[in-house]
Parts: C-alpha cells; sequence; structure tokens
C-alpha cells in the first residue's frame, strides 16, 4: 500500500497546529516584565524631544 499520500496530508495538517500553537504563545513573556510608570515615560518622552530638537539644529546647520 502507498503511503505518500499521508505525508502530504500530514504537512500542512502540522503547519496548522504549529501555527495555532506559535500564536497562542505570543504576549506571555511579557506579562511579568517591568511596565515603566508614568514618570518615566515622562522622562523618557522628554529625552527624546531633546534629542530631536538637537538633530534639527544639526541638520540646520548643514544645510546651506
Amino acid at each position: 500500500m502507498n503511503w505518500s499520500w499521508l505525508i502530504i496530508l500530514v504537512c500542512p495538517l502540522m503547519m496548522i497546529f504549529m501555527m495555532f500553537g506559535m500564536r497562542g504563545s505570543h504576549g506571555h513573556g511579557s506579562k511579568g516584565s517591568h511596565s515603566p510608570s508614568n514618570e518615566e515615560l515622562v522622562k523618557q518622552l522628554n529625552e527624546l524631544k531633546m534629542q530631536n530638537e538637537k538633530m534639527s539644529k544639526d541638520i540646520q546647520s548643514l544645510t546651506p
């Protein structure tokens, strides 16, 4: 009896099960991680604003 058709059917089914398994595991690692407080977020935002201003000034100094 030729069982090669079974391999052809099993491969897509295994792929589907693996994809569902991977999808279910997304986000589980971040539940226990530290989330930044509002103060930390404000501090990071202010730092990014300062960096943005500095880069804008640098770009303006480079353009003729």
